[in-house]
């Protein structure tokens, strides 16, 4: 494969820009442009050194350049860091220079994908380096961290490595086909297997919703009756005048969304309409797009007006946060008490208007890290959820054949058919085209 380069920081002008080239002549290249003290020809794996670019008497910059070499690398080939000036013209002319040196451009995730040739990581584990480098949060950043470091690749080795040695048993069978007497695969100990296995993929596949939320931000419905402060509610969270607050009935005809990280974690926030019977044709659009944010929704806040709480029906799976505001209406010789009654009977009292919010705030920052616990390992991928929901299919599959006692032959096809889901997630069973999308929407330089 050809050497490549490529600007590895972000675009535009700062202190340093880091050029990465990576390649079989990737040392050889920097070095027809480095001077310095020693060529890097000869220099160790894991070294910087200090110098400058320069060619035909022209000095381009003064650089440090870290040499890797092969396998010891993020690509697992030999590579070189050019750490720079961050002037934007010297980042390009020493891109210029390096393909005219024998580079090629890298093309977007080019480094990622010669990682993955390279055994360096496994497809999931490329997945969560770009995953890593969109996260706009702590929960996020500490999802994609755990998914790079193998917490999804690990556990479906595990499953596969189980699963082929049942099916390499069958296979074996199939062989001696002749002989009917023969079973190498014990029946009774292939039916726990299944079982075992369908549950660990279940459970990967109900920990999507929670991952999903992480990684786009965790769902949250402001529901309630008109006039109760939702929008004002929004605006409290977010900090600015996101939505029109207004005393007339019906202002909110849509639902109004908004991202906000509190504590380290994304919160996607969906201001609905007001809930209420209507013969407006316009408001009561409004109204069914609320009832389905509500049901879709992680998280609902059911605010109430606290000087006359009318609380509504609120269908949903998720968790259901009673929040009353306008307290700040309230006299405050009754605010004190208001306080304590809501503190006993596990409400919130708010006051959007007024920002008095931060119990609100350390609610949600509670469920949402109650709900990120509930299990070790966690899905956010969608094409990894499709794998796994076909490789669940497939398992549940060998358990009605194992019940209806059915051969080893149509047991072993099923059994080969989730191992190859498994392994479209790690990348063990992949094509060009599937790798080829994935690192299309990586950025250039990485």
């Amino acid at each position: 494969m050809a050497t490549i380069c490529a600007i590895s920081t972000a675009y535009g002008t700062g202190g340093i820009a880091i050029v990465r080239v990576s390649g079989t002549e990737a040392i050889t290249i920097v070095n027809s442009l480095f001077s310095g003290r020693a060529s890097l020809a000869d220099a160790n794996a894991g070294t910087v050194h200090f110098g400058r670019i320069e060619r035909e008497g022209e000095v381009l910059d003064e650089v440090l350049c870290s040499v890797f070499r092969a396998p010891h690398s993020f690509t697992g080939e030999d590579t070189v860091e050019i750490a720079c000036h961050g002037s934007l013209y010297i980042q390009q002319e020493l891109l210029r220079w390096l393909i005219d040196a024998g580079c090629k451009a890298a093309e977007p995730g080019e480094f990622t994908r010669r990682a993955f040739l390279n055994s360096k990581m496994d497809l999931a584990q490329a997945e969560a380096v770009a995953d890593l480098i969109a996260a706009q949060s702590k929960a996020e950043k500490d999802l994609a961290l755990s998914q790079l470091r193998g917490s999804v690749s690990g556990e479906l080795q595990a499953l596969r490595v189980r699963l082929l040695h049942f099916t390499s048993l069958i296979e074996l069978e199939l062989d001696f086909a002749d002989h009917e007497e023969l079973e190498f695969a014990d029946r009774s100990e292939l039916k726990t297997l299944a079982e075992e296995i369908e549950a660990k993929l279940a459970a990967l596949m109900a920990s999507f919703r929670t991952g999903n939320a992480i990684r786009n931000g965790i769902p949250v419905a402001i529901v309630g009756a008109p006039n109760v402060g939702k929008s004002t509610l929004l605006n409290a969270l977010l900090g600015e005048q996101r939505a029109i607050v207004s005393d007339i009935q019906g202002t909110t005809r849509d639902t109004i969304e908004d991202t906000l990280v509190i504590d380290g974690i994304l919160f996607r926030l969906i201001d609905t309409a007001g809930l209420r019977e209507t013969n407006d044709t316009l408001e009561n659009m409004g109204i069914e797009r609320s009832r389905k944010a509500m049901e879709q929704a992680q998280i609902v806040i059911h605010l109430l007006d606290a000087t006359n709480p009318v609380p509504l029906a609120v269908e949903t799976k998720g968790t259901v946060i009673e929040v009353y505001n306008k307290c700040d209406l309230y006299p405050v010789s009754e605010r004190s008490e208001r306080s304590v009654f809501c503190q006993r009977s596990g409400l919130i009292a708010v006051s959007a208007k007024n920002g008095e919010i931060s119990s609100l705030r350390a609610e949600l920052v509670r469920v949402a890290r109650e709900s990120m616990h509930t299990s070790a390992v966690m899905l956010s991928n969608a094409r990894h959820y499709e794998a796994i929901a076909r490789a669940h299919t497939f398992i549940e599959r060998v358990q009605e054949g194992l019940q209806n006692n059915l051969s080893g032959e149509l047991l072993s096809l099923d059994l080969q058919d989730c191992l190859a889901a498994l392994g479209e997630v790690t990348g063990q069973i992949t094509n060009k085209e599937v790798l080829s999308n994935i690192f299309s929407k990586f950025c250039i330089g990485k």
